[in-house]
């Protein structure tokens, strides 16, 4: 489960992590009489579960009645990269000094969990973490001590960070942490948490995702779980159609049955110079209704240039897929989306025959198909 901004603070807060006074806003009216409450300037912040909301037109500091107003009235009801933005939190600005960031995952690779600092906190992490891996500190945790206190400022020394605001950055890392094992946490994280001229540091901006299996557990991330899933619509639907579905950034639709299966054609996606715009697994024994299930929600993300199906027939009968295949897109005067298939195992070859080439194309290879699928979402972008 993504916890919207404005729940992950109120965790962070409750749990004594700084954080600017903030109200949620349905309305302009709401946001406005929020703003004059808490004083200018504030930041009006659409509360959907993505990245770069601020490059998007998403976050926008208004410094009187006026801004508030024509602000939240052009955040509220925006599509925000697909999403719809019902929701702004308008929150205290803060005057800063330096934007850090810190963030606790599990490094599979380790088997352990890590506590992540760097002092170039305010722009998107995973690029940072790309381009310039050494300006991240990392410090991996033994989840059967948790945290010491001597880590949190180790890895806060080895970011580089002030030592003014060493010691109050390593008590919200060790926070962050805490929570992060307490809740059932797979990610926490603050980008930016600022620092003011005063030498106080201010989480900015909260993320925490937490593990769905475990929310028996959590009754307060519980009561939560239906705001924090409103906010996609695909999201909400693969879960009316029972798939495992996660929304990506990219423009290559990925539809097959498995996890492996379907994180290997991702893979092969960014192989060949696509991104992924999801990852979908139909489950195995899919029947005609659940693969056309799973067209219909691939094609309805705005996001989508084409689609790549990857089926190994195991459970999954080749055959079975090609008509659901064939009964999605006859729907259709005109495909919405150019569609690649790659069918093996189980009844494949019969699955071929049934399959209308005049709707998709066909590869025999799982590299091949993949390679067309980014082709062809190129050429759309072109």
């Amino acid at each position: 489960m993504k916890l919207h901004e404005y729940q992950a603070k109120q965790v962070f807060a409750d749990a004594g992590v700084p954080t600017p006074a903030s109200t949620l806003a349905t309305t302009v009216d709401e946001a406005v009489d929020a703003a004059e409450e808490i004083g200018y300037p504030v930041a009006i912040k659409a509360q959907v579960q993505v990245g770069g909301r601020g490059k998007a037109g998403g976050i926008k500091l208004a410094e009187n009645a006026d801004e508030a107003r024509e602000y939240a009235d052009d955040i509220l009801g925006m599509d925000l990269k697909g999403l719809h933005v019902d929701r702004v939190l308008v929150e205290e600005a803060v005057d800063f000094v330096n934007e850090l960031y810190v963030g606790v995952t599990m490094d599979r690779g380790e088997g352990k969990p890590v506590a992540m600092v760097s002092t170039r906190g305010g722009v998107n992490i995973e690029e940072v973490a790309e381009e310039e891996p050494e300006a991240i500190a990392r410090e991996h945790i033994d989840p059967a001590f948790g945290m010491h206190h001597y880590q949190a400022r180790k890895v806060v020394y080895d970011a580089g960070v002030d030592r003014e605001v060493a010691n109050d950055v390593a008590g919200v890392l060790k926070t962050l942490y805490d929570l992060w094992e307490d809740k059932d946490g797979s990610d926490a994280e603050i980008n930016p948490l600022m620092v003011t001229a005063d030498d106080e540091v201010i989480a900015a901006d909260a993320v925490m995702n937490v593990d769905d299996d475990a929310l028996f557990r959590h009754p307060d991330l519980e009561a939560m779980e239906d705001e924090a899933d409103g906010g996609d619509e695909l999201e909400q639907k693969a879960d009316e159609y029972g798939f495992d579905y996660v929304r990506l950034s990219g423009n290559v639709g990925i539809i097959g049955n498995g996890a492996g299966l379907v994180m290997t054609t991702l893979d092969l996606v960014d192989h060949f110079g696509g991104e992924p715009a999801n990852f979908l697994d139909v489950g195995g024994g899919a029947k005609a209704q659940r693969i056309a299930n799973a067209l219909d929600m691939v094609f309805s993300d705005d996001n989508v240039d084409s689609v790549v199906f990857n089926i190994f027939g195991g459970i999954t009968r080749g055959d079975e897929v090609a008509k659901g295949i064939n009964q999605a897109l006859e729907q259709f005067d005109e495909i919405p989306k150019p569609v690649v298939v790659r069918l093996a195992g189980t009844n494949a070859t019969e699955g071929m025959e049934i399959l209308n080439e005049d709707l998709v194309t066909v590869e025999q290879t799982l590299e091949d198909a993949v390679e067309r699928a980014v082709i062809y979402a190129e050429e759309v972008e072109a």
